[in-house]
């Protein structure tokens, strides 16, 4: 099931499926290392749920939440 990424949960995970958006913020988005086939987990978030936290290739990286709007996550059960 893709899911947009806001929407996941704590402590889910899954595999980064497409990211929707170019110029400078698709390019600052995928030099983190955020690019289809990349495994993800969310790890929480801040008091009013912006930013997100998650787990990326061993590093915790932070998007905001309208950053996040652009990923569609393939989530596992």
């Amino acid at each position: 099931m893709r899911v947009n990424m806001r929407k996941m949960s704590d402590n889910q995970s899954g595999t980064i499926a497409t990211v929707k958006v170019g110029g400078d913020l698709g390019r600052r988005i995928r030099d983190m290392g955020l690019i289809p086939g990349t495994e993800i987990k969310i790890q929480g978030r801040a008091p009013l749920y912006d930013p997100v936290a998650l787990r990326v290739r061993g590093a915790t990286i932070t998007l905001r939440n309208n950053e996040a709007d652009f990923i569609e996550v393939e989530v596992n059960h």
